[in-house]
């Protein structure tokens, strides 16, 4: 039986509320997978994800990045929370860490074991995570925004990544991938990128079906992705 509970936390002052997701039943601790938002904040679907995770076996944790019950509804409400976090990384980055700290704290977790996964702005959250140099198992970006942070790291990326990309994404162009693909070798990571054809922004969300702002789920490229996800925490989590 899956159990849900939400747990508050909080990132100098910001109060944050994560939404988690276990096996009730199975009471040896469980990998952690921590789940981040796409730009409309800590949503259903971000929550839905949370228990697809905990089918899995695993610890799903939704976590928040705008603070708690803030979410946007129209283009530019989503626009206004997400912003000032993506001008600045280090607050963004600084966010995901207080997130992480949370789930080292669960008790049901297995805190050797802790990766994540992200949607659009929350795989760049993900990554951004990886880019800390924290020694995570390994963190999956789901049509993520791929760019680097303006400042310069130059410590390895110990976690392992997964980058699953449409390739006619509008909102990732060419150049960014090729950035983003000499970021990583330069940052020493062990990396991956899937990129699935005919498949643009944002493929997992039939919710956010809009052609005309680049947007278009993909039942295809979302079944393919989450066996992409679901191999890879089996290779990091279990082998």
């Amino acid at each position: 039986m899956l159990k849900t509970q939400l747990i508050p936390y909080n990132d100098q002052g910001t109060s944050l509320e994560a939404y988690c997701v276990h096996d009730d039943i199975e009471k040896s601790k469980k990998p952690i997978v921590l789940i981040f938002h796409d730009w409309s904040g800590r949503n259903s679907f971000a929550e839905q994800k949370a228990h697809q995770i905990a089918k899995l076996g695993l610890v799903g944790l939704a976590v928040d990045m705008y603070g708690q019950g803030i979410t946007g509804q129209s283009k530019e409400e989503k626009m206004a929370l997400m912003q000032p976090l993506m001008q600045n990384r280090l607050d963004l980055q600084r966010r995901t860490l207080a997130a992480l700290q949370m789930a080292k704290q669960l008790k049901i977790g297995d805190v050797t074991k802790v990766g994540a996964i992200g949607f659009c702005f929350g795989g760049l959250c993900a990554l951004d995570l990886a880019r800390t140099g924290e020694k995570l198992s390994g963190v999956v970006s789901f049509h993520g925004l791929l760019n680097a942070p303006e400042f310069k790291n130059s410590h390895a990326i110990h976690a392992k990544i997964l980058a699953l990309h449409g390739y006619d994404d509008p909102m990732v162009p060419p150049q960014q991938l090729n950035a983003f693909a000499n970021e990583m070798n330069e940052r020493k990571a062990d990396w991956q990128l899937h990129i699935y054809g005919n498949t643009v922004h944002a493929f997992t969300n039939p919710d956010a079906n809009d052609p005309g702002f680049g947007t278009v789920y993909s039942k295809c490229s979302d079944e393919r992705s989450w066996i992409a996800m679901s191999d890879f925490f089996e290779e990091i989590f279990c082998r």
